[in-house]
């Protein structure tokens, strides 16, 4: 299920954008990733009002988020909320550094994949789509990593192909097709 909510009012009076955010099947059993978001900056402060906004009304309202300062190295200690504010912690060695954490009084606790901004869009769609495949059982990191591994199998893909139609379907002497793969 992919959330698309109306726009919340933002604190300057304009509409804060809608979160990119992609969470898995209600009544899944549960798995290490509840879903992923995918900020469009690392501005945490700009950000997380959004993303609590959208996800009160489905998890029950969010008191407390934590995350690891290895990807967002600023990291306020509170952001309001439409009704509330939400305290923001972090936690450097306990918490992976591509997770995200909510919390809320009703429901308990989800764990999401922040998907880092700079991520090119393919690769973005591919770790929201695993992040809330509910088979799955890879963390935050393992599915970065995963998402890198295949980006760079997609390149070299990419430069083989491009190096075959520049020699005209001839693989040139000086390479053998071992190092094509």
């Amino acid at each position: 299920m992919t959330a698309t909510i109306s726009r919340p009012a933002s604190p300057a009076g304009g509409l804060a954008p809608v979160p990119r955010l992609s969470l898995a099947p209600t009544g899944c059993a549960p798995a290490l990733l509840d879903g992923a978001w995918w900020p469009r900056s690392g501005d945490l402060d700009a950000e997380l009002p959004a993303l609590a906004a959208v996800l009160d009304p489905l998890w029950g309202r969010i008191t407390r988020i934590t995350v690891n300062p290895g990807q967002c190295p600023v990291i306020p200690r509170k952001v309001p909320v439409t009704g509330h504010v939400v305290k923001v912690g972090w936690f450097r060695t306990e918490q992976d550094q591509h997770e995200l954490l909510l919390f809320s009084y009703h429901v308990g606790r989800w764990n999401l994949l922040v998907v880092p901004p700079q991520t090119p869009p393919a690769q973005a769609a591919w770790l929201m789509a695993a992040a809330s495949d509910p088979t799955r059982t890879s963390t935050g990191s393992a599915l970065t990593e995963e998402a890198a591994h295949l980006g760079n199998a997609a390149e070299t893909d990419r430069t083989a192909e491009a190096l075959w139609n520049s020699e005209e379907g001839h693989v040139a002497s000086h390479l053998s097709t071992a190092s094509l793969s």
